[in-house]
């Protein structure tokens, strides 16, 4: 009837899945390390025991110490290995603290499928797990955090939480351990170690600099100048591409005399990075500080095309964008990544992005550049809608994860400043809502939008139809039903068959997931679609064609269920594409099934699971290993079947409702244990189900 389709499970991606590194099966997600480590022992070490004594450790510091990074190197050692991983949670991209709960939710591979609050899910999640989770910028969270932490901490006695942030959460027992600049002093220091790293990275030309004891020297007290920050260091590093050591230090030492009598407004450390900043500001090209200045509406990372949408204009035509953004690089002001499967990357760090920021109020621009970043992904927004159901369906899929953050910071300043386009964004992101794990972010939006918006015409048809596919999945079936039949009197006035077929699709599920197959096959069945009309090939034709294989499954019309589901999967196939190409596979199994074919029923899953792990879809997966199980417990495999229900089992945990409360799909689940058990006994069916629920989900 419907799936979620989160993060592949066998990838590494920011939006969670994957295993740590170095860590065999140990699942994770940890950024890779950007560049080599230098200097740290006695923080890693204390760091190394307080993890292990202590429930909740934050790092605090000035923006560019280095907190980031050590908690990085910290969390990546081979000590750390709790038994259900280690999570990171980027915040820095998030700006609404509403948010914060689905975004740690995501990174966990929780979906978000419940109606009830997210927090208590993740408190419910978590209850049995031994895991690190780390809450990596947090300053501009504190509040949120402090009670997501609490919470966490109090229902997970297995949980260990490690913070970044430039004040502490004040919650009891947490450890605050200040992060200081790197040391100094003399000329073996950490902080020369760190500079000469990265000016050699700039250029293989620099070594000359740091052979000669006087030149060591005068790096030595450049260090010493930036206070021995790291990203200050970092950025002084990357000019030695341009100039020597010496016009390094002189122009560095200018730069400071003529702020020394500001230094005061600050504390030091603050007043260094910000100096340095602008220091490095000053030395941009014109073009470049404008592009830095435009570039800071972006959160997270973007790729060049963003860039040369949003940022171009003036004096800084499209076709030069690229070639400024290089620039930027070279300068150490953005970070540039590659990506599988989505291509270069492009992001700034916090504190240069917060001075970029500064710098377009100045000039002026922040509401047209915010207006030009929300227009454009509201634009891609509607092209992903366009190319779901086709042969890029994956790709749309991994370049609307890699998105997540713009697509929030969009629809935030679309609610703001253009009800109307907000609305539209959001009813075209109905498949990210829907099929790729946000269903509580997605509610949350399109609530919004449907408030501040006019209510009516087509955008207002599809956001409350995507509305109504949220409650769906989070068994709101009476809001889910309404919704479809608000659905189905505004599609009427649009002579539209589409607008039609999907909110017939809407109402079919709202009564068949309590149990009612008759009604959601009138609704949705042959019949009423010739009535509709309307393309064959289109989301509305096509989910209706689902919801009723699985009525007629339902109703032992087994042979009617196949006769659909071949249709339908032939169809999929024809336009290329996976997600509800793999459902009709698991109606051809239930089908199968209910015709005594277990090897049919159990060929068939199988396809439907390869598509589904393809995909990540977790409810998918779910599904399909309990049919599975119930398919091979009818071959006479107990054992297996038995695990395949733990695993099964595990991976509904992560869905938040097991069997969606849906009155087939447990029955269905219940057939599969009750035959696994007569095979091998309870005794071993016990032990093989935990087995299989002790699996990894993520």
């Amino acid at each position: 009837m419907f799936g979620e389709y989160s993060v592949n499970d066998n990838q590494a991606d920011s939006a969670g899945g994957g295993t740590r590194p170095g860590s065999g099966a140990v699942p994770g997600n940890l950024p890779p390390e950007s560049a080599s480590f230098v200097g740290r022992e006695r923080e890693l070490d204390l760091l190394d025991g307080l993890l292990r004594e202590r429930r909740l450790v934050t790092l605090t510091g000035v923006g560019g110490v280095g907190k980031s990074r050590l908690a990085l190197r910290a969390t990546a050692a081979a000590g750390r290995s709790p038994r259900d991983g280690v999570w990171w949670v980027a915040l820095s991209p998030l700006r609404d603290p509403a948010l914060l709960n689905t975004t740690v939710a995501h990174v966990v591979g929780l979906a978000d499928h419940s109606a009830r609050s997210l927090d208590e899910e993740l408190c419910a999640w978590m209850a049995d797990k031994e895991l690190l989770l780390v809450l990596d910028t947090c300053e501009h969270l504190v509040a949120a955090c402090r009670h997501l932490v609490g919470e966490l901490l109090q229902s997970a006695p297995g949980l260990t939480v490690l913070v970044t942030s430039r004040e502490p959460l004040g919650s009891p027992g947490e450890e605050v351990v200040e992060i200081r600049p790197l040391p100094c002093d003399g000329p073996d220091s950490d902080a020369l170690a760190l500079f000469r790293a990265r000016a050699l990275a700039a250029t293989p030309q620099a070594s000359a600099a740091f052979e000669d004891p006087g030149r060591t020297a005068v790096a030595a007290e450049l260090c010493r100048r930036l206070d021995g920050i790291p990203l200050a260091l970092e950025l002084a590093g990357a000019r030695m591409r341009l100039w020597t050591l010496e016009q390094m230090a002189a122009r560095i030492g200018e730069r400071f005399d003529m702020l020394a009598d500001t230094r005061a407004v600050l504390l030091p450390r603050h007043q260094t990075m910000r100096t340095t900043i602008g220091w490095s500001h000053e030395l941009c090209e014109p073009l470049e500080r404008l592009l830095w200045a435009r570039l800071s509406v972006f959160t997270g990372d973007f790729d060049v095309a963003a860039a040369r949408a949003v940022c171009a204009g003036g004096p800084l035509p499209a076709s030069r964008v690229e070639r400024v953004l290089a620039g930027l690089v070279a300068k150490s002001v953005v970070l540039r990544t590659e990506d599988r499967g989505s291509g270069a990357r492009y992001r700034m760090l916090d504190t240069i992005r917060e001075y970029g920021h500064d710098w377009l109020n100045e000039l002026g621009e922040r509401q047209l550049v915010a207006g030009r970043h929300a227009h454009w992904y509201g634009a891609l927004a509607q092209a992903a809608d366009r190319g779901w159901l086709g042969p890029g369906q994956v790709d749309w899929y991994r370049r609307m994860t890699a998105e997540h953050a713009q697509l929030r910071t969009s629809l935030e300043h679309l609610l703001g400043t253009d009800p109307a386009a907000a609305l539209e964004m959001a009813g075209a992101l109905w498949f990210y809502w829907f099929a790729c794990g946000h269903v509580h972010e997605g509610r949350g939006f399109l609530e919004r939008a449907l408030r501040a918006a006019p209510a009516a015409g087509a955008a207002h048809n599809q956001a409350l139809w995507a509305l109504g596919l949220t409650a769906l999945l989070q068994g709101d079936m009476d809001t889910a039903r309404r919704t479809g039949e608000e659905c189905a009197r505004g599609a009427a006035p649009l002579d539209d068959p589409e607008r039609e077929l999907r909110a017939a699709y809407l109402q079919a599920v709202s009564v068949l997931m309590p149990g009612d197959p008759v009604r959601a096959l009138a609704l949705a069945g042959p019949r009423a679609r010739a009535a509709h009309g309307g393309r064959s090939s289109a989301p509305g034709w096509l989910l209706c064609r689902l919801a009723t294989g699985y009525a007629l499954c339902d109703l032992g019309r087994f042979e009617e269920a196949t006769e659909e589901a071949r249709a339908l999967r032939e169809t999929c196939a024809e336009l290329g594409e996976r997600w509800l190409r793999a459902y009709a596979d698991y109606i051809l199994a239930v089908a199968a099934l209910g015709l005594g074919d277990h090897g049919e029923a159990a060929r068939h899953v199988r396809a439907m699971l390869s598509g589904k792990r393809l995909l990540g879809d977790r409810f998918g997966i779910a599904l399909g290993l309990d049919l599975l199980a119930a398919a091979v417990a009818g071959l006479g495999d107990g054992e297996l079947a038995a695990r395949l229900l733990g695993t099964g089992h595990a991976w509904w945990r992560t869905v938040g409702r097991p069997q969606m409360g849906s009155p087939s799909l447990t029955a269905l689940r219940d057939q599969g244990e009750r035959q696994a058990r007569a095979a091998i006994g309870d005794a071993a069916y016990e032990a093989a189900f935990r087995g299989g629920a002790a699996a990894s989900t993520g």
